[in-house]
């Protein structure tokens, strides 16, 4: 399968009123086409400057990103981004949130009827058409990111970036959102990337798993494949001794780096 985005020697610093910060480091990746990748590390650890460098929204100090064969110069349609903050305007409804994001890719090639309909299929994709004349201030938190997750889609990106999009969200809401996403990636065959925390998140949605050393100067320590046969099930999941190899494995290298920062 071919890599659609490949990360080779990077390095990224920022100038701080200390100096020089280097916040990554020689850091190597190759994420193939169709692939679910998650982010994981501590605090401090490069999840999120990575991400933002995939996505274009900051450049590398060293090294060579591309996409697609091309060099990484800033964002693009080809890839969306959903953030932890749901990021949607609060003066417009849901549909029209979506309807921004399909116009800004579309309207050159499509009347507004058909962009209307792509707006009202994202919304359908995630369960949200009953809210689509809402403002956001009138749903909760989980359906804010579910809005989040549809304008992403309805752009039909190449790439879906996804910083932490349910870390803010209580656990029960969180797992009916993953299960969604699931069920959402399956439909659209779309190449994932996305930070977390969440040990249990990363095994559950991701084809790999690339585990970070801590900062400062962090980088890629360890990748785990993850060889579950999808659509996953959580509660089969709960089970399985593959996935609780994958879940111990995560947790020795998370645990190991935080005893060598400890001392």
């Amino acid at each position: 399968m071919n890599a659609i985005v490949k990360v080779e020697n990077v390095g990224m610093s920022f100038e701080t009123k200390k100096g020089s910060f280097i916040a990554l480091q020689d850091v190597n990746l190759q994420i193939r086409t169709g692939e679910v990748v998650s982010l994981i590390g501590h605090s401090g650890c490069g999840k999120s400057t990575l991400l933002n460098l995939i996505a274009g929204l900051t450049l590398p100090t060293s090294g060579v990103m591309l996409c697609n064969g091309r060099e990484i110069a800033g964002p693009g349609p080809e890839r969306a981004v959903v953030f932890q903050n749901h990021s949607l305007l609060p003066w417009l409804t849901c549909f029209e949130n979506v309807y921004l994001a399909v116009e800004r890719v579309f309207s050159t090639k499509e009347g507004k009827d058909k962009l209307k309909a792509r707006t009202s299929e994202a919304l359908e994709m995630v369960h949200m058409t009953h809210a689509a004349h809402k403002l956001p201030h009138e749903i909760s938190g989980g359906m804010k990111q579910r809005i989040g997750i549809a304008r992403a889609f309805a752009m039909e990106p190449k790439i879906l970036l996804m910083d932490e999009p349910f870390g803010a969200l209580d656990a029960l809401t969180r797992a009916a959102l993953q299960d969604e996403l699931i069920g959402v990636m399956a439909k659209t065959g779309a190449t994932v990337v996305m930070v977390t925390h969440d040990v249990d998140e990363a095994v559950l949605l991701s084809d790999r798993v690339v585990m970070m050393t801590n900062g400062p100067a962090a980088t890629i320590g360890e990748i785990l494949e993850v060889k579950l046969e999808k659509p996953r099930n959580r509660l089969q999941l709960a089970h399985d001794p593959h996935f609780a190899e994958c879940r111990a494995a995560i947790l020795e290298f998370l645990y190991q780096k935080q005893m060598k920062k400890a001392a």
